[in-house]
Order: structure tokens, then sequence, then C-alpha cells
């Protein structure tokens, strides 16, 4: 494939509650162009745990990245990259098992991939090329995780902090954190900095300008 034809992947991570999901979704929205970019969330690629029961689904660290279906994120990254659809897979958190249901998604000339381990794995990084590090204080995120966890997924508030103090800190700066120097920009305070949020999609502009343009 041309070169000038591949779509250009943006890997947007940080760790749980840093703001990646809403930077990403902020660029989108400034780009306006919903045929040309497009946003891609390593937590829809869970493994499927259908096989296990409840009680064994809950004690599984989901912060590590034995947790994710690595080659299957890599696999659909590549259709995409060629321009090839792809059936991405939903994944159902209050039950910890993958859905039945796809989403359908076509190509685009942006794709931007976000989720707490995207610059982790190095064959899914070679992917990429703009690499982001959302820098966020520990506390402001472990206070938004327990709002989306508690809101949105049904947890008890004794649940996620026992899961914060057992799994996700201690995963966050064993794993998530040392992905900081694979980065090629990093934006600190999430979803607040508008500066950073205007500088990146200025960027991804300009690489949509440089494609019209050939």
């Amino acid at each position: 494939m041309n070169s000038l034809d591949k779509p250009v992947v943006i890997g947007i991570t940080g760790g749980s509650g840093s703001g990646k999901t809403t930077i990403a979704h902020e660029v989108a929205k400034q780009i306006n162009d919903d045929d040309r970019i497009m946003i891609i969330t390593q937590d829809s690629y869970y493994k499927d745990n259908t096989g296990l029961d409840m009680e064994e689904r809950k004690k599984i660290n989901y912060d590590h990245p034995n947790a994710f279906d690595m080659p299957l994120l890599e696999a659909q990254i590549n259709q995409l990259l060629h321009r090839k659809a792809i059936e991405m897979p939903t994944y159902d958190f209050t039950t910890h098992t993958r859905s039945d249901e796809t989403i359908h998604v076509e190509p685009a000339d942006i794709i931007i991939l976000e989720g707490i381990l995207v610059l982790f794995n190095e064959d899914i990084r070679k992917l990429m090329d703009i690499k982001v590090y959302v820098d966020t204080d520990d506390d402001i995120r472990f206070i938004r995780r327990l709002q989306r966890d508690m809101q949105e997924r049904g947890r008890s508030l004794d649940s996620v902090i026992s899961q914060y103090m057992d799994t996700v800190k201690p995963m966050y700066h064993q794993f998530i954190e040392p992905t900081k120097r694979y980065a090629d920009i990093i934006i600190p305070e999430g979803g607040a900095n508008g500066v950073a949020i205007d500088m990146l999609t200025t960027k991804i502009r300009s690489v949509l300008a440089r494609k019209q343009e050939k």
C-alpha cells in the first residue's frame, strides 16, 4: 500500500481516569469529520471470561496486560491499516464477559487507539505514528474511576476501593507509567489541558491536509 493511503494511527494512553478517553473524543469532535477519524478503545478487547464463574471473573486482574486480547487488537488494527473493515468486539463490564454483539467499523484516515496499555505491546506500538501519554495525578484519577465504576458499571464503593488498592495502583506503577518513555507527547492534566488538545488537533489536521493535497 502507498504510504500516502495508509491511515495514521495515534495511540493515547495513561492511567485509569487520566482523561485519555476525554482527549480522544475531544480531538475527534474538533476534527468534526466522522468519515476520516475513528476511535478504537482497548477496553473492547478484554479477553472473554465466559468459561469462568462470576467469583472467578471478579478475581481477575483487569489492569494487567494478560487481561487483554492483544493478538486480536493487533490483527484488527492491521486490517484497518489495509483499509479493511472490522467487527470490533464489545465487552460487558457488569458480567465481565465479551458480548455476542460486535460493532462494524469501517476504515478511516485517522485511527485513535486509546487505553491503559496501548503503548505496552511493542508490536502494537510499532503501528503508531503518534504516541501520547496523559499524565494526571493519582488522586484525581482515583476519584474519576470511583465515579465511573459506581455510576456506569454498577460497582460498590468498597469493591472499587479494594480493586484500586490491590491491582489498579500497583499495575499502574508496574506496567502503565513506564510506557511514558515511549510517548512522543506527554499531556499533563488530561482533558482539562485545552492547549495540548488544540496542538494535537492541529497536528492531525495538517496530516489530513497533506493527504488531500496528494
